[in-house]
Parts: structure tokens; C-alpha cells; sequence
């Protein structure tokens, strides 16, 4: 697994959360393909060396999760040749109107939050699984600001209707603490007058995603009743396990 996990980090200089999602295995024993399907934190950083080396993974979609204001204030991934970008906000309330308390069960709390987006973000989900179903698109990167909440919750999806078990799409999910520790120590450099940022914004316990998982089950009956509850067609369904299982 280690092996596999090297793989699937690729690092930059100024993003700190990209990833290949691939690797995995999935239904029938097959396996989630490298080079297709990858995720990250925000792209709008990306210059000079990082650029290069984002072309020669030859992306041909981004698919950026965050709310508008948020691409209002930090802006988009840089214009390539070839390149088409696609801005999906999934509708969710902001966080601060539910704030983490530090007596609170971390993994508890965000999972919450991921059943209130997976309940108003229907549509957005939809339609984010519905271009990484998509052949044409890939190789597809899914992004928000710190790749790991709204970027997680895509990618859980997504796996799971690749029939990927729910303790690897949960340790894949937790990799994103590690990398959220590398971007706070930039934030801290960077912008040395800013405060800490708050736990729940760092943290990727793997317990969140199979408590989300879980919930998604008990609430729709399985993750593909809860993605044909949102709007992704069993068409999509099937193209998605035929481009993204090999």
C-alpha cells in the first residue's frame, strides 16, 4: 500500500493536497485506473514549475468546487492550452454558522457537514460525477480551496460507485490531514498576521468518511440510489465503472 500511496502523491510546489486517485481496486477485482482522476486543493497558486508539471500530466478538465466567492477572492486555475474549466458549486451552508467546539467529536461534526451538503448539494454533486463520468474529460481534476471536505466528498462518491471498499476510500480520505498540515505551514509563512486556522478545517479523520458512507446508505439504501436520487443517470453509472475500472 505504501508503494501504491507514493504513487498517487504528486508533489507541487504550491499545491499541497494533489493526488492521483487511482489505484484502487474495485468491482469484479478490477482496478481504479492511474492517470485519470485526480484531486486537489485550490489550483489557482499554480506557477512557473508547477505549471509545467501540471501539463505534462495532460489534464483535460478541472472541476472546481468552490463557492463563487471564493474563486472571486484567489481567482482560477491559470489558463492552458487545452485546458476546459467547469465551476460547480454545490450548494451547503458555511460552516461558520455551525462552528466546530473543541468538546465536540471532530469526526462527528464534519460528517454532519458532509450530510448537509450530500442533502442541498444534490444538483452539484450530480453534475461533478457527471463530467468525471465522462471518458472524454479525463484525465479530470476535482478541486476546492483545501481539497479535502467538498473535493473528499466527490471523490468518496465516486469510489464507492466504483465499488472501491469503504476503509481504502476512507484511508485515501485521511491522507488529506498530512497535507493540510504542509498547508497550514505555508499559510503560516505566507501570511505570518493570520490566525491558526481552525481544526475542522485541517483535519481528514478517516472515521468522517465511513460515517458519511454509512449515513448515505442508511438514508437512500446504497450510494447509487443516493446518486440517482441526485440526478446521475445509470448511463453515467455505467460509463463511469466502464472509463474508471480497468
Amino acid at each position: 500500500m505504501d508503494a501504491i500511496e507514493d504513487r498517487r502523491r504528486i508533489p507541487f510546489t504550491a499545491m499541497f493536497n494533489f493526488r492521483d486517485v487511482g489505484g484502487h481496486r474495485g468491482l469484479d477485482g478490477r482496478t481504479v485506473p492511474f492517470g485519470r482522476l485526480y484531486r486537489s486543493d485550490s489550483l489557482h497558486r499554480m506557477d512557473g514549475a508547477d505549471r509545467d508539471a501540471f501539463s505534462a500530466l495532460g489534464v483535460r478538465t478541472v472541476v472546481d468546487l468552490r463557492r463563487p466567492q471564493e474563486v472571486e477572492r484567489d481567482g482560477r486555475v491559470p489558463d492552458l492550452d487545452g485546458l476546459t474549466y467547469r465551476h460547480i458549486h454545490p450548494e451547503h451552508a458555511d460552516w461558520s454558522t455551525q462552528p466546530y467546539q473543541p468538546e465536540q467529536d471532530l469526526a462527528r461534526y464534519l460528517a454532519d457537514r458532509y450530510a448537509d451538503l450530500a442533502r442541498t448539494g444534490t444538483a452539484g454533486l450530480a453534475q461533478a460525477i457527471g463530467l468525471i463520468a465522462d471518458s472524454a474529460n479525463a484525465p479530470v481534476v476535482v478541486h476546492c480551496v483545501a481539497g479535502k471536505d467538498r473535493t473528499g466528498i466527490v471523490c468518496g462518491l465516486t469510489l464507492s460507485a466504483l465499488g472501491v471498499d469503504d476503509a481504502e476510500i476512507a484511508a485515501d480520505y485521511a491522507l488529506s490531514s498530512e497535507a493540510s498540515q504542509r498547508f497550514a505551514a505555508w499559510i503560516a509563512t505566507a501570511y505570518p498576521n493570520l490566525s491558526r486556522l481552525p481544526a475542522a478545517y485541517l483535519a481528514s479523520p478517516a472515521e468522517t468518511m465511513l460515517l458519511f458512507l454509512a449515513e448515505i446508505r442508511q438514508g437512500y439504501g446504497s450510494v447509487d440510489d443516493y446518486l440517482r436520487h441526485a440526478g446521475v443517470t445509470d448511463e453515467q453509472l455505467a460509463a463511469l465503472r466502464t472509463h474508471l475500472l480497468s
